[in-house]
């Protein structure tokens, strides 16, 4: 398996992550990593919601209005 990925980040986000990791004294990919996984966590809790709004009916709501005769 291929562990190489070719990303490109605009100028400006580069400057930012020079500037970043010099005030806070860190490695710039640990800070990335660290985006990652906020970004991550927001999106698993996002998908998580959408899914339970999704099918947060119970039986009777789920079926109400729905004429079973042949």
């Amino acid at each position: 398996m291929d562990n190489h990925l070719k990303i490109e980040l605009r100028q400006d986000k580069i400057d930012s992550l020079r500037a970043y990791a010099e005030l806070l004294n860190k490695d710039i990919n640990t800070m990335l990593d660290e985006a990652l996984e906020r970004y991550f966590k927001v999106e698993k809790e996002r998908l998580i919601e959408k899914e339970e709004s999704a099918t947060n009916l119970d039986y009777d709501e789920f079926w109400e209005g729905v004429d079973f005769e042949d």
